[in-house]
């Protein structure tokens, strides 16, 4: 499709292929245990105790739950940190509002423009694990701005240096934004992920290798609760990316000058 940006929701590709190859495994497994030439070499396996599925399963689920935990964990410190940079900026903000009408409508103007350009010319690019040139410029303006020593006269050192502060905030904030907005799909984790999930369905299949019927059962259950769960972790893997993209509304306000 001409002009769509596959690069945004390369995501969703994933979780297909993850969704896909759990089931598509299922089905071999489920054919070649029903298959009879096959079964007297299958029987021959018979005899593993149900408590062996234990050890390999608490790998996989091990392994899955940190999986989550990381991408969760990145979506609240990319939540976390697009506070801090709105918090930073209306910090700025406050400090000089008792400067005259000049150097506050300059800096109120600088707060302005970067925070405008973050919201309308960055935050779309975050999406495809890009950052914005313009709105790395009009930081460094702001900064060029409020490190002025005209400011610093006119705020004293005190207050300069919190305000000077306040925009080295906003500059940590911003890069660990784009840090988080790098975040992408880890091919040895999630190979490692998918070789322990077969390896879990082939321990299901052998413990049930004499009856066919609750082989089908338990490997269809195991399918069921891993290939969803790991698509909906596949899916909120960047921060920045639909469905669960982090919002820019806090930064939004400081644009529109509240």
């Amino acid at each position: 499709m001409e002009g769509f940006d596959w690069g945004a929701y390369d995501h969703f590709g994933f979780a297909f292929l993850a969704m896909a190859g759990t089931f598509g495994a299922s089905w071999v497994l489920v054919r070649v245990m029903h298959s009879p030439r096959a079964e007297a070499r299958l029987l021959s396996f018979d005899g593993v105790v149900p408590p062996f599925i234990n050890i390999i399963g608490v790998l996989f689920a091990l392994t899955l739950a940190f999986l989550a935990n990381d991408t969760w964990s990145a979506h609240d410190r990319a939540t976390t940190a697009v506070y801090r940079e709105s918090d930073s900026l209306q910090a700025i903000v406050s400090l000089t509002r008792g400067l005259a009408e000049e150097p506050r409508q300059k800096v109120a103007g600088a707060v302005v423009t970067y925070a405008r350009s973050a919201v309308e010319v960055e935050w779309p690019l975050l999406a495809r694990r890009q950052s914005s040139p313009a709105t790395a410029t009009a930081l460094e303006s702001l900064l060029g701005t409020l490190a002025a020593a005209e400011l610093g006269a006119l705020l004293g050192p005190a207050v300069h240096a919190q305000v000077l502060g306040r925009v080295m905030e906003v500059r940590e904030a911003r890069d660990q934004r784009i840090g988080l907005s790098q975040t992408h799909v880890n091919p040895l984790k999630w190979l490692g992920m998918a070789f322990l999930g077969f390896v879990t369905m082939l321990s299901v299949a052998v413990v049930h290798v004499s009856n066919p019927r609750a082989a089908l059962a338990a490997i269809l259950l195991f399918s069921l609760a891993a290939a969803p769960t790991a698509a909906i972790v596949l899916v909120q893997g960047n921060p920045f990316q639909q469905p669960t993209t982090v919002s820019p509304a806090a930064i939004a306000l400081v644009a529109k000058g509240r």
